[in-house]
């Protein structure tokens, strides 16, 4: 059991390190940095990374981590519903009802950036 947990804790940790490098103004989606760290269909797990970030204190910037159409999906995961929104909107990301306006624009792939 302890090695399940491992192996979770250091994906969850390679997933927390690339949304790090993620820049102000800019979004990634969850398939992205699953393709980026090589884990297939794993656009879920990132999720399941992203929901679990605020526990662990690691300011990880989850509010730049989107689904790929550009919705906010994980809005309903912060501390207040707009708080995703309120987040993205001071990087100067523009939001209209939950959807990143010029999404291609400002969407950062990390396969390709880093």
């Amino acid at each position: 059991m302890k090695a399940v947990k491992k192996e979770a804790n250091d994906i969850y940790g390679a997933i927390y390190q690339l949304v790090h490098l993620c820049p102000r103004g800019r979004v990634t989606s969850y398939g992205a940095i699953a393709a980026a760290l090589g884990v297939k269909s794993g656009a879920r797990l990132v999720g399941y990374a992203m929901n679990n970030c605020n526990k662990a204190e690691l300011n990880v910037p989850a509010h730049r981590v989107v689904n790929r159409n550009g919705m906010l999906t994980g809005k309903h995961h912060f501390l207040t519903p707009t708080q995703m929104q309120e987040l993205l909107e001071a990087e100067g990301i523009r939001v209209e009802n939950d959807t990143v306006v010029d999404f291609d624009k400002v969407f950062w792939d990390p396969s390709i950036e880093i």
